[in-house]
């Protein structure tokens, strides 16, 4: 009997796929249908401090009565962030009522202010554990790595202080070092890294002269991105679970993230691509090689293939192109 339950943040999941924050997880009937495809957890579709505060400035700037006394502009703010909140909590509410799998709600921020105190009011509503969604673009040339880096952990220590349940940090791949970022945040309390983040891209249409948005789904060569860090980071950096994401689009994929190490594997993109089904058919793509394999649990197979269990560890280090291009590729080449 093949076994794919796993654990997460210390909660327990049925397999280990989740269902990454986005808009399939926006509403408890898309989760209800994601439940019973498969899945063994949802990340709810972030509540964006930048999108509260945005709305807030349209409205106050929409109508010049809005700007004729400092507490109406004050009172705005506060209804739609007080607004938007109230409905993000039903939907933690509403959902933990209609499945048994674990909702994790995420909140995408960018500052430590008392806005993070909402994650109290998360865990009140009943969600099993909250994933940070951060991404700071590092505009001043005058600021050091350093001092971005703060702000990933002054944000995470801001909502640490307000909860007791489970925290997941979702990073983007653009840090210095990697593995100091992870190893401080494990220091941190941090119960798991989601590994990476896949964030708004701009483009530009040369015929409209125009600045655009790039395509906004992950493609199954992105998988690239993470896998070198899943590996080593679950294997250097003990007591953190670790959650892949990005490129996972088939069993294959996510076959590969689990032996590299991580504990679960989010997906997204290749559900918008072919429906809820996918979620049932990376399962069975799963079973159908650990039956091959003879592993009876992912356990079994986890980390089997992380930086400290193959042979030759500098795979996961290397960085140039070497071999491959001077031999192999060079008939292509001339």
């Amino acid at each position: 009997m093949i076994n794919l339950e796993t654990t997460y943040m210390g909660l327990t999941l049925k397999n280990p796929i989740v269902v990454s924050s986005s808009g399939l997880t926006n509403s408890v009937r898309k989760i209800k249908i994601l439940e019973e495809k498969g899945a063994g957890a949802v990340v709810l579709k972030s509540l964006f401090e930048e999108q509260i505060t945005n709305e807030a400035s349209h409205l106050i700037s929409s109508d010049p009565k809005n700007t004729a006394y400092p507490e109406a502009e004050d009172y705005i703010v506060n209804y739609v962030k007080g607004n938007s909140i109230s409905n993000y909590l039903e939907l933690i509410r509403e959902a933990k009522k209609a499945v048994s799998i674990p909702v994790i709600a995420s909140i995408n921020c960018v500052s430590a202010k008392d806005w993070t105190s909402f994650a109290k009011e998360i865990e009140k509503a009943g969600a099993d554990a909250i994933e940070l969604n951060v991404f700071i673009v590092p505009n001043d040339k005058n600021k050091s790595s350093e001092a971005y880096e703060k702000l990933y952990f002054d944000v995470f220590s801001a909502v640490k202080k307000q909860v007791t349940i489970p925290i997941a940090m979702k990073l983007g791949i653009y840090f210095t070092n990697m593995m100091a970022v992870a190893n401080r945040l494990n220091g941190d309390g941090a119960d798991a890294l989601v590994l990476f983040n896949r964030f708004y891209e701009p483009d530009i249409d040369i015929d409209k002269m125009e600045m655009t948005t790039a395509e906004v789904l992950s493609s199954p060569a992105d998988i690239r991105k993470s896998l070198r860090f899943v590996g080593m980071i679950s294997d250097k950096i003990r007591g953190i679970d670790i959650s892949a994401s990005t490129g996972i689009h088939d069993g294959k994929a996510a076959i590969k993230q689990l032996l590299a190490g991580a504990q679960t594997v989010q997906v997204c993109s290749t559900i918008y691509e072919n429906g809820f089904d996918r979620v049932s058919d990376i399962i069975t793509d799963i079973t159908k090689w650990m039956q091959e394999k003879e592993y009876k649990t992912v356990d079994e197979f986890r980390g089997k293939l992380s930086y400290g269990s193959v042979e030759d560890s500098a795979m996961y280090e290397r960085a140039q192109f070497m071999k491959y291009f001077s031999n192999s590729k060079k008939e292509v080449l001339q």
